[in-house]
């Protein structure tokens, strides 16, 4: 199996210019605690949950600004092609709970992104879920 098999696929992802509150609104009506945020179509960033909690209301910023000030923007990926495990080593070493999803070395096109809770519900090894009940617990 590999991340192309259990990740979701091309979500949808905002424009840095977006606002803050469109992000958490996209959150909100998605059921994610994230989305991507992109130039022109490109990835340049991801935001979540916590960046707007912290990096935007704990702050003062207003609802308003640009989505883009308060992303990430060091985006940490793996490719559509890697295996699970390299996938939740990376997850590890990084200490994320996701990463996007390329889909090769040359082109570098975002198809999608992979989570540690779809490599859970696809894992199909003792080892692998061990590695993933493992990896959650940094974040709880």
């Amino acid at each position: 199996m590999k991340v192309r098999d259990m990740m979701t696929e091309r979500p949808e992802y905002l424009e840095q210019e977006a606002t803050i509150r469109e992000a958490a609104e996209r959150m909100r009506d998605t059921g994610r605690g994230f989305t991507p945020i992109a130039h022109n179509e490109k990835i340049v960033g991801i935001v979540t949950d916590r960046d707007i909690a912290i990096r935007a209301v704990a702050e003062g910023k207003s609802p308003d600004e640009q989505v883009g000030k308060i992303a990430s923007g060091k985006v940490l990926y793996c490719y559509e092609d890697d295996s699970p495990a390299e996938v939740l080593q990376s997850m590890q070493d990084q200490q994320v709970q996701r990463l996007v999803v390329l889909n090769n070395p040359s082109n570098k096109d975002f198809v999608g992104v992979i989570s540690l809770s779809d490599i859970a519900a696809h894992s199909q090894s003792a080892d692998l879920s061990k590695r993933v009940t493992n990896a959650s617990r940094l974040y709880h």
